[in-house]
């Protein structure tokens, strides 16, 4: 497939998707396509919370930055996704202990750590509108994952001095959450959630205001791995000492070996009408958001106006399906009370996972980075990886390469293969899930 078809697949040029968040947010002016011959210390490519995050970094590090998005600013996943801001990595600290032992383990959950403090600081200085609600529970769709939600609580406050976290039995999950479906689990109260392209919007203001200069509708065809390296577009030509790609699903074939261990798959949301307060109480009894522990997560909150936002399902095609068609029957599986509740807005995105779920952070050559592959956990990792990103530009490469340590391997088949290859994979974790 060629890069065009993930950018303009199921969207409008330069338009927002008709999402509650974009129909929530305050727009920002559009920025000018980049045109001419232009010259900067660092060309960002990508608008997401990455390149937003690193634009910001190194504006406050004195480098002149231009920051390049094909549509617009916090256009994909970041204006797009869930809004649920986690702790941790992708993989728990169980799993990374076996991965990579102890000592980078503990490495990456501080990050983590620091990811999650950093999201909150910048949104409370740029974007309070975006909101911040304290609370995730993870919800355990079978009995037999009940006792490790137990353990693993128990094991972060006793070897990361973590106390956030309080597992729940079945009683206190039900009261917490009105379904049957889920067994018990956890609430980790370090972790929360906020309105994602309010979020992006903030970033964008400050970066601006730092003196970024932002291109919008500004479609990188072509980077010349140079030094300085050159940065092509349909009206621009970018000379810059340093490039960082910041693309995540939306990557395409821009970059071979990064696409070669990025792969994009869609996710989805819908919004329901705004419930009654007793109808919200019988499906959350808190402002919490929930991700359950299917292999294709279920996750839901609250938005302000007493809708559900509830995301679930996935698609390998770059087109599309019907998208509230197709998330109504996990969400009425979750709240069967909820069938005859009206559907108001349904949208979809793309984001970028990798083989481990674990981010791919790599120095390309020695002037080009890339930071993508948060795999659904990029809300706060994404804005860390930007600062990481700026870090090692400046020359302070230690965290960025703590990152890039994690190793993050091709895709089976390349990017010819890896379609059928998941989805494969994909019907058969849907099997196990259902066993």
């Amino acid at each position: 497939m060629a890069w065009l078809d993930v950018l303009t697949a199921n969207d409008r040029a330069g338009e927002y998707p008709r999402s509650w968040y974009a129909e929530t947010a305050a727009p920002l002016p559009g920025f000018a396509p980049a045109a001419g011959a232009l010259s900067c210390d660092v060309c960002v490519v990508g608008a997401g919370f990455t390149g937003l995050s690193a634009a910001l970094h190194l504006a406050g590090r004195g480098y002149d930055v231009i920051l390049l998005d094909a549509h617009r600013v916090g256009w994909g996943a970041s204006g797009r996704n869930g809004g649920q801001v986690g702790t941790g990595q992708r993989l728990d600290q169980e799993a990374l202990e076996a991965m990579l032992g102890r000592d980078h383990a503990r490495a990456l959950w501080d990050l983590a750590q620091e990811s999650v403090a950093l999201t909150r600081a910048l949104a409370a200085e740029h974007a309070p509108e975006a909101g911040w609600s304290q609370g995730v529970i993870h919800a355990c769709h079978r009995p037999r994952l009940v006792p490790h939600a137990r353990a693993y609580a128990e094991k972060m406050a006793r070897d990361y001095g973590y106390d956030l976290i309080r597992p729940l039995d079945r009683e206190e999950m039900r009261a917490l959450v009105g379904s049957p479906a889920y067994h018990g689990g956890d609430i980790d109260m370090g972790g929360g959630h906020l309105h994602p392209l309010r979020y992006a919007l903030g970033l964008a203001r400050a970066a601006a205001a730092a003196g970024v200069r932002i291109h919008e509708h500004s479609t990188v065809r072509a980077i010349a791995e140079t030094d300085p390296a050159v940065v092509t577009t349909d009206g621009a030509r970018i000379t810059a000492r340093h490039v960082l790609l910041a693309c995540n699903g939306y990557l395409g074939h821009l970059e071979r070996r990064t696409a070669a261990r990025v792969m994009p798959i869609n996710n989805f949301v819908v919004a329901t009408e705004p419930l009654a307060p007793e109808a919200r109480a019988a499906v959350l009894a808190a402002d919490h958001a929930v991700a359950d522990t299917k292999f294709v997560i279920n996750y839901f909150r609250f938005a302000e106006d007493n809708r559900l936002l509830f995301g679930g399902a996935e698609s390998y095609g770059y087109r599309f399906p019907d998208i509230a068609r197709l998330v109504r029957k996990p969400m009425l599986e979750i709240f069967p009370q909820l069938a005859d509740t009206r559907i108001t807005h349904a949208w979809g995105g793309t984001l970028g996972i990798t083989l481990n779920r674990m981010p791919h952070f790599e120095r390309l050559k020695g002037n080009i980075l890339t930071a993508s592959g948060y795999s659904g956990h990029g809300v706060a990792l994404a804005t860390l990886g930007g600062k990481l990103a700026a870090e090692a530009i400046a020359g302070q490469a230690e965290r960025f390469d703590l990152m890039a340590r994690i190793p993050t391997r091709p895709f089976p088949g390349g990017t010819a293969l890896r379609w059928p290859l998941l989805v494969l994979a994909m019907a058969w974790f849907s099997l196990r899930d259902r066993l």
